[in-house]
């Protein structure tokens, strides 16, 4: 079972990247929030691996930080909850707000993740309002290090949102709009942070 993995980053995306390990190429799936913190390309980090071993397939989902995969862990505990929409959900929301919103049981807010649904939301409050505490939402991220040009910031936001569960054609109407309302240039963060409350007033 891997558990950690320290490599030169090969490629990245919003939803994974692929970390070379003394030659062998690791893909690994990784939310918004560990996209942000990635070096650039060719430097050396380290992620937190969580294995998930199905009949067909293994997968590797990556964190930054050990707090990340913790939530993730806790969130798959959830009936109907998988990987993937772990992994949206942490897309969408910070830590922080997830061990807000479940421990005031602040369904709206979960339910602004796309493809989470009213049922989905209670369950994810029911279950996990006794177990977030131990996830110490103080914890910091490690801050975005690289500035790409608008143009790219523009297409791994799009792509970000997109598999997030949103239509494209939506998307992209969404961010020209806050590209249009802020006067200074956006970091992806800021972005795609932006668009998403755009997106969930409607």
């Amino acid at each position: 079972m891997i558990a950690l993995l320290t490599g030169r980053l090969a490629f990245k995306a919003p939803t994974h990247l692929v970390l070379d390990v003394q030659g062998v190429g690791y893909e690994v799936f990784i939310p918004l929030s560990t996209f942000y913190g990635l070096p650039a390309l060719n430097d050396a980090t380290t992620l937190s691996i969580h294995t998930h071993v199905r009949e067909d397939a293994i997968q590797l989902f990556g964190f930054l930080t050990q707090q990340e995969k913790d939530a993730f862990i806790l969130l798959t505990t959830v009936s109907g909850i998988g990987p993937k929409s772990a992994l949206g959900i942490l897309s969408a929301l910070p830590v922080s707000d997830l061990v807000s919103a479940v421990q005031s049981a602040d369904v709206e807010k979960l339910e602004t993740v796309p493809g989470i649904g009213k049922k989905t939301a209670g369950r994810i409050v029911l279950e996990l309002k006794d177990k977030v505490s131990k996830l110490h939402p103080g914890a910091v991220h490690p801050a975005e290090t690289a500035v790409p040009g608008p143009d790219a910031i523009f297409d791994d936001a799009l792509s970000a949102l997109t598999n997030l569960g949103y239509r494209a054609q939506d998307a992209k109407e969404a961010l020209k709009q806050v590209r249009k309302s802020r006067s200074g240039p956006l970091t992806l963060q800021e972005l795609i942070r932006d668009t998403l409350k755009d997106l969930a007033r409607g």
